[in-house]
Parts: C-alpha cells; sequence; structure tokens
C-alpha cells in the first residue's frame, strides 16, 4: 500500500522517492480530501470466467437500473480472450453481484455477426449500460490473436436479455478500445477512443499518431419500442500514439471518464500522461490530443479510467498495480497498490462502486473482479453466557 498517510508524508513521499515532482507543499492536499485514501483493502469479488472459458476481462461496467436481466448494483465485465488465450477472440459478458454471484448475461457468436462487425467478436474494455437496460460493448477482434489479423471492429448493442440487436460499425469507429457515456433516458452519447487508425504493425515498435476520440449521438427507446439509433458522430480528439503490442494486441488512447463540467479525461498510455478534451458534449471540432493534464510520477501506463465522486481522475497502471488519483489541475495526490502478485500488465478496467464506496477493478492476472474499499469492521464476540 501507499506510504502517503498524511499531508506531510504525502508531500515528502514523492520527492523522497525520486520520481517526478507532482505536488509541493503549497499545493498539496490533505488526506481526507482524497478519494483514494479513504479504502486500505483489497478484497476478491469472483471469477470472471464463464462457462466456456473465456479468459482475460477488461471491460467493467456498473449498472444502475434493473431492467430484464440487468440487476441495479451487479457490474458486468467483458472478456477479451477465449479459452485459447488469444487475444481479440473472447466473445462473453458476465454479470456479478456485490456479494460475488456471477452469471452469463450474453455469449455473442460471431457467425451471427458476420458482415455486421468486420473482423468478427473480440470483446474489449468498452463497456456501457445505459438506464434503459440497453448494453454496448466495443469489438476489436483478431482471427489468431495478433494485431496483424486485427479487424476494424465495432460497436454491439445488446438489450436487456443479453441478446444483440444491432451494430454500429464505420464512421470512424475502427478499434474501439474503451469507452464512456453521458446516458439522459431518450438520449445518450458514447465517447469512444479507438486505436487501429493507420497501420500500426509495421515495425517493432511502429507508432502511428491516429488514434481517434469520437462523441456519438443516440436516440435511446425503452426496451420493446425499438432500438438505438445513431444520430451523428463527431472527432472530439485525434492524433493519439497508438502502436500494436504482442502482450496487449494494440495499444494507444484507452480509458475515458466524463467530469461533471463537460471535460472529457483521456488516458493517453504510449505518451504516459492524462489528456483533457474540453467542451466534449458540445463541440464539433477535434481537440486533437487534448491538454495535458499530469504525465510521469506515479502514472505508468494509464488504461483504465474514472472520474471520483470528488472529481478526481482514478486511472490504473499498465506499468505496475497501482491505482493513481489525479486532481483536475494535475496533482497526483495518491498511488495505491492494488495488485502485486503479476503486477504490470494485469490490470485495465476499473470503475466506482456506487455511493462511492470504493473502486471495482479486473485483474487479468488471475481472471477475477476485485474492490478496492475500507476494511470492514470485526463485528463484536457474541456475549458468553455467565
Amino acid at each position: 500500500m501507499s506510504p502517503y498517510h498524511s499531508r506531510f508524508s504525502l508531500c515528502l513521499g514523492w520527492a523522497a522517492i525520486a520520481i517526478t515532482a507532482v505536488a509541493s507543499s503549497a499545493n498539496c492536499l490533505a488526506d481526507d480530501e482524497s478519494f483514494l485514501n479513504r479504502f486500505d483493502t483489497v478484497n476478491l469479488v469472483a471469477s470472471t470466467v464463464p462457462a466456456n472459458g473465456d479468459v482475460n476481462p477488461y471491460g467493467i461496467a456498473v449498472v444502475r437500473h434493473s431492467v430484464g436481466r440487468l440487476k441495479r448494483g451487479h457490474v458486468l465485465i467483458s472478456n477479451f480472450n477465449a479459452s485459447s488465450n488469444l487475444q481479440g477472440t473472447g466473445t462473453t459478458i458476465v454479470q456479478i453481484s456485490p456479494d460475488g454471484t456471477a452469471s452469463p448475461f450474453a455469449q455473442i457468436e460471431p457467425n451471427a455477426l458476420t458482415g455486421q462487425c468486420p473482423g468478427g467478436v473480440g470483446l474489449t474494455t468498452a463497456l456501457s449500460v445505459l438506464r434503459r437496460g440497453w448494453v454496448i460493448v466495443g469489438s476489436l477482434p483478431s482471427a489468431n490473436g495478433t494485431s496483424a489479423n486485427a479487424g476494424a471492429g465495432c460497436l454491439i448493442v445488446l438489450n436487456s436479455l443479453g441478446e444483440v440487436v444491432e451494430t454500429f460499425q464505420g464512421g470512424g469507429i475502427k478499434g474501439p478500445w474503451d469507452m464512456t457515456a453521458r446516458d439522459e433516458g431518450r438520449r445518450a452519447w458514447l465517447f469512444v477512443t479507438n486505436v487501429l487508425n493507420g497501420d500500426v504493425t509495421t515495425g517493432s515498435p511502429h507508432v502511428v499518431n491516429r488514434g481517434t476520440v469520437l462523441r456519438i449521438a443516440l436516440e435511446v427507446p425503452e426496451q420493446g419500442e425499438g432500438k438505438p439509433e445513431r444520430e451523428s458522430t463527431v472527432v472530439i480528439g485525434s492524433g493519439f500514439a497508438e502502436t500494436a503490442d504482442p502482450a496487449a494486441l494494440v495499444i494507444g488512447p484507452t480509458g475515458v471518464g466524463l467530469a461533471r463540467d463537460g471535460t472529457l479525461y483521456v488516458a493517453d498510455s504510449l505518451n504516459n500522461r492524462i489528456a483533457a478534451i474540453p467542451r466534449a458534449l458540445t463541440r464539433e471540432s477535434t481537440a486533437f490530443t487534448g491538454r495535458d493534464v499530469s504525465s510521469g510520477g506515479a502514472i505508468s501506463d494509464p488504461l483504465g479510467l474514472a472520474i471520483a465522486p470528488n472529481g478526481n481522475i482514478i486511472t490504473v497502471n499498465g506499468g505496475d498495480g497501482n491505482l493513481v488519483e489525479t486532481t483536475p489541475k494535475g496533482v497526483q495526490i495518491a498511488a495505491k497498490t492494488v495488485e502485486s502478485a503479476t503486477g504490470a500488465g494485469s490490470l485495465f478496467g476499473i470503475a466506482i462502486v456506487p455511493d462511492g464506496r470504493g473502486v471495482y477493478f479486473v485483474d487479468d492476472g488471475d481472471n477475477t473482479l476485485k474492490v478496492f474499499r475500507k476494511k470492514r469492521a470485526a463485528m463484536p464476540p457474541d456475549d458468553e453466557d455467565d
């Protein structure tokens, strides 16, 4: 766990470990202003491996409203690999209750999407659940688990029973990697990062600065009254670094989180930074790679990203087993180790527990869903008879 347990030790700690200076005595925040510093314990919730043996959990989304088979407070997990462990071949979404009961939500048959999702099915971190019961998941498929055979993929729309009703492809969707949503019931906006623009496979490594962030506006009906309709697509971010990678299939702009003021924060993995795209809900042109918020320091290959209840940015590192909390002004105020068994490469998708009671995260080192939260106080022993 992080040693930064007080205002003094937090400010001193960053300098003491000789990393990039991200806080000073003038702007360092007290612990009670940090979201992550409220928590001290990692607990296993459940295995994410379904009956067909899919592994490598990537996407995570908390269900906010009970509709159909979706249960409020449960967590959906998308798997990127099939049981063969080939990347970009996973086809399942698992639903897990807070007490650890896991059940299948969907198994998407690639043959059923022939022509509708270029390349097939390989479910990514791009996973959202809308309040009207629609589940939208990204697919970046690969026929043999290598980036050379990766397809453009699509966004797959499922109803509240886990049945595929349509796909969104083309129009800028190319390798959808992660996603967040602004949900207003009858309308919703998806913010999707894409990592397959240009040839990312030539050379080793071959970095292409063509990754994008799309805003996709949807008209959203109730269940049984039609299906979501794609109204418009706007490129609001572009020029992000992307490259093929044997360990992760591809690396590029990953996690996204929408702040209350309309700023979209992006985990720019290859450049090891958090970027900000202002006016993400209303802008009609690209902000290119956005404004630099924070880089280096405790940030090490940021992947999953979420906005904490206090407005701070929570990222998970691909370079180690840490969660990092950063203020909108770019001050890194907390770093917490949540995965120490395998460390680098095990963490991907994250989500805030309802009511801000912790952080859910997937661990593809052992194919599980875990939660970082405050240790529960032990129950007092029963009174003994005299």
